[in-house]
């Protein structure tokens, strides 16, 4: 194939005429939420030169003044000839990191230096740790996200090829943050010598290399669930003598990150009943009753991380995260205080909250009209539906659990809501539409990244792996695809509860 010239902000590079422009791009950091189906519109740049006419996928998502003013959806363009495109690279979003671990009665599984990751579908966690101590922690984005706001889009493009592609993405952030780490602490990455490295077992999977295929159709049986280790140059990390220790997973839908999520809340040891659920695109609930474990997961979708909505976007400036309703009008609250660009997850519980509240919307979820939250910020009635199958399945998988160990939610003494999203939840409007059982609100338990919690409490004490192993050994999976009792909850819980 013939090459030409692409300008990319300024930078020139080589790419094959027929070259997809999205493809070029994400390469460079630009997020494709739906993996470049042309279903989201947030791949928008502005881009002249020798392109493809715009197809019925962009004159549908595109208005015509944007048009003629040369934006572009990049995963539908493409590259004919020589062209400059233009695309503006958002802010860092907030990662919700972990709080200071302690040391055990064992030994810690490093030498000198180790670090705790967790590998979210959205975000990458980090913390270095000395024997004195916390060193530094920092986050960042997942760059998988260019190959898709969800677990399944990325197993769909790992299928179709990219599995070192999706590799090389999660291990280069996960690198970055270990030389930032080591950085900040006055220390050289290669002294690192030992990880351990959690995250749900699509994640895992992705990031080891490994085809999920058996992860892709049923019975969904995982070929592997972690719990050994592996030498570090296998994934290229900046540490090559370093050891890295995956967490056992439960099952193929219910990971390493529970497991950790489990050990550092002590729900495994829980007297009276209790109930965890990460909340995000693939919720994780886990339900101890009498000390049997019931588990589940339940793909709610990337609604409530700020993906596959008009306006949806990551928790970071410019995110609408807070909405209060003074009675006559909708007040929303930005993070950075700038101008509103659209609304991230706690935003949208409250937005949702608000228009129950108001009258605005009815429990079927109608919409009498837009909800304007900003200038040019607004949920439509489509992304109403969308915020319903996402609650929908939280709720039913929670519903679900609940049933299998006959308890009715009055008798759960806590609720534990981890995850980065379950952080800046607001329990009052989460309860109030639905998404939370109907408890008291000092039942909830706001816990943060338990699952980089739980990792950290691996990496400063060895011993604690029997207990990991355990907590993966007894949960049982309750298989939901077949469950008559989680599909009419599901329906169920779609409906909006009612304010009476």
């Amino acid at each position: 194939m013939e090459a030409t010239e692409v300008t990319v902000n300024g930078k020139i590079f080589r790419a094959e005429k027929g070259t997809n422009l999205g493809e070029l791009l994400r390469k460079e950091g630009l997020a494709m939420p739906c993996a470049g189906m042309g279903r989201c519109g947030k791949c928008r740049v502005h881009a002249q030169g020798e392109l493809s006419e715009p197809d019925a996928v962009e004159r549908k998502k595109l208005s015509e003044q944007e048009l003629l003013e040369h934006i572009r959806l990049a995963c539908r363009t493409v590259i004919l000839g020589p062209c400059r495109v233009e695309w503006e690279r958002e802010a860092g979003m907030e990662v919700r990191l972990g709080e200071k671990a302690s040391f055990g009665k064992g030994e810690p599984l490093f030498d000198r230096l180790g670090a705790a990751v967790d590998v979210g579908t959205t975000t990458l966690a980090a913390q270095l740790y000395a024997k004195e101590g916390l060193l530094a922690q920092a986050g960042a984005e997942n760059p998988q996200k260019a190959y898709g706001a969800d677990v399944i889009s990325r197993v769909e493009r790992s299928l179709a090829g990219e599995g070192q592609e999706l590799k090389s993405a999660v291990c280069g952030g996960i690198g970055e943050l270990l030389r930032e780490l080591a950085d900040r602490a006055g220390v050289l990455p290669e002294q690192i010598d030992t990880l351990v490295i959690t995250g749900n077992t699509s994640m895992l999977y992705l990031l080891t290399g490994r085809s999920p295929e058996c992860l892709s159709h049923a019975p969904f049986q995982a070929d592997w669930l972690a719990g050994e280790w592996i030498k570090a140059d296998v994934l290229g990390l900046p540490c090559p003598n370093a050891r890295v220790y995956f967490p056992p997973c439960i099952s193929a839908f219910v990971g390493a990150d529970i497991t950790c999520a489990m050990l550092h809340t002590g729900l495994g040891d829980a007297v009276e009943p209790e109930l965890l659920a990460d909340i995000g695109t693939n919720g994780e609930i886990v339900l101890n009753k009498g000390g049997e474990l019931f588990c589940c997961s339940t793909a709610a979708g990337p609604a409530f991380e700020g993906a596959g909505l008009s306006c949806g976007m990551p928790g970071k400036d410019g995110a609408i995260f807070r909405v209060e309703w003074d009675g006559s009008s909708l007040e929303s609250s930005v993070i950075g205080g700038g101008e509103a660009k659209g609304i991230c997850g706690s935003g949208v519980v409250d937005a949702v909250s608000c228009l129950l509240r108001s009258g605005w919307m009815d429990e079927t979820g109608f919409l009498e009209e837009e909800a304007v939250l900003a200038e040019g910020v607004e949920l439509l009635q489509e992304d109403i539906r969308k915020i319903q199958l996402a609650k929908g399945a939280i709720f039913a998988g929670m519903q679900t659990m609940l049933h299998r160990a006959a308890l009715p939610a009055r008798e759960v003494s806590r609720i534990l809501v981890a995850g980065g999203f379950g952080s800046s939840l607001n329990i009052k409007n989460a309860i109030s539409i639905g998404l939370l059982p109907d408890v008291e609100e000092e039942r909830v338990v706001i816990c943060g990244n338990a699952a980089l919690d739980g990792a950290a409490d691996l990496l400063l004490d060895g011993d604690r792996r029997k207990a990991a192993e355990e907590l993966a050994r007894r949960a049982v999976t309750v298989e939901l695809a077949a469950d008559e009792y989680f599909k009419n909850s599901y329906m169920d819980g779609m409906l909006f509860p009612d304010e009476e």
